[in-house]
């Protein structure tokens, strides 16, 4: 008798619900899973992945297209990853530097079916590109991608900028300069529409000095605010793209004796652990639930199942530099 009829022999369930067990589906009850697990262990059944993947047609491998890392990136990263445990999923990080033919080998593995879906977190090659990888499997994106082909779960961006503007036009506050990141992106250009529209409905001044960087980092921040304190005119407020800018102004700012939020206000982005600390005023982005939800269009997919999923909205979270 080999050991998997064993397990059902002693367990007492059928061959649809011990397999259930082996490949982690989550449709199978918690009491099933338990006696299940440990006849397993008991008998040191080990399952043969590759028979499971012949059986099944999937290798319960999903891939992570990502350019680079960070704590925003990580914070999305490491949610997915929970969340594809919890469905049997492991995940192989895809990470290109940069490097579009490296990027490449991520949708290269989903034609060879190494993995059975692919999650873009960032990537540089041309969706027009990728969008010819959907016919061998699901594919889902965090990074908006500006056509309808490869489904995004990305948030408009624009909408918390103008929570972010509503705030600060509320306290007094109509010199308002909009920090922003690199031009290229949909969510710059979103964002950049937004705070223009908003600022000539309220018959404000677009300030038109462009902070831009590849990468928006602190030390950008610092160079931002630096621009700002030796220009003819120091805005009351400004806008960040993300709180590592938000951090690089105010670091700059104490530096200069600039009073905040007396002489400046400054408004971040994304609600990192350190903007907290240091008493930032932020939009909250549901950085986390994005995550799940990415996952959860991948299983509809792969699960052949739709899963539940809520409007995610950005949040205020206003501290002491407003």
């Amino acid at each position: 008798m080999s050991k998997f009829d064993e397990i059902m022999k002693r367990s007492g369930y059928s061959k649809a619900t011990v397999s259930r067990v082996i490949n982690h589906s989550p449709h199978v009850s918690d009491e099933a899973r338990q006696i299940i697990t440990d006849i397993m262990k008991q008998l040191n059944y080990i399952p043969n992945r590759n028979a499971i993947s012949l059986s099944t047609g999937q290798t319960k491998q999903i891939g992570i297209v990502t350019s680079t890392t960070g704590e925003i990136i990580l914070t999305f990263m490491n949610q997915f990853i929970d969340t594809a445990m919890d469905f049997g999923f492991q995940t192989i990080i895809y990470t290109s530097r940069g490097d579009p033919e490296i990027e490449l080998q991520a949708f290269e593995d989903l034609r060879s079916k190494r993995v059975d879906g692919l999650v873009i977190i960032a990537c540089v090659n041309d969706p027009r590109k990728l969008k010819a990888y959907l016919e061998y499997g699901p594919i889902v994106s965090w990074q908006r991608m500006g056509n309808d082909e490869i489904p995004s779960v990305a948030m408009d961006q624009a909408e918390g900028y103008k929570l972010a503007l509503e705030h600060l036009v509320s306290r007094g506050y109509t010199r308002i300069a909009n920090a922003f990141g690199r031009a290229e992106s949909l969510n710059t250009q979103s964002r950049r529409e937004a705070y223009e529209s908003f600022m000539k409905s309220r018959g404000l001044h677009v300030w038109t000095e462009a902070y831009q960087y590849s990468v928006f980092s602190s030390s950008d921040g610092e160079e931002a605010m630096r621009r700002m304190a030796e220009g003819p005119e120091l805005p009351q407020a400004v806008l960040c793209s993300n709180d590592y800018a938000a951090i690089g102004i105010l670091s700059e700012a104490r530096r200069r004796n600039i009073q905040v939020p007396e002489q400046l206000a400054i408004v971040g982005f994304d609600d990192i652990e350190l903007s907290r600390v240091l008493g930032i005023t932020t939009i909250h982005n549901p950085i986390a639930e994005q995550a799940t939800q990415a996952f959860h269009q991948l299983w509809a997919v792969l699960g052949k199942t739709e899963l539940k999923t809520e409007q995610l909205t950005y949040q205020l979270i206003e501290r002491e530099t407003t």
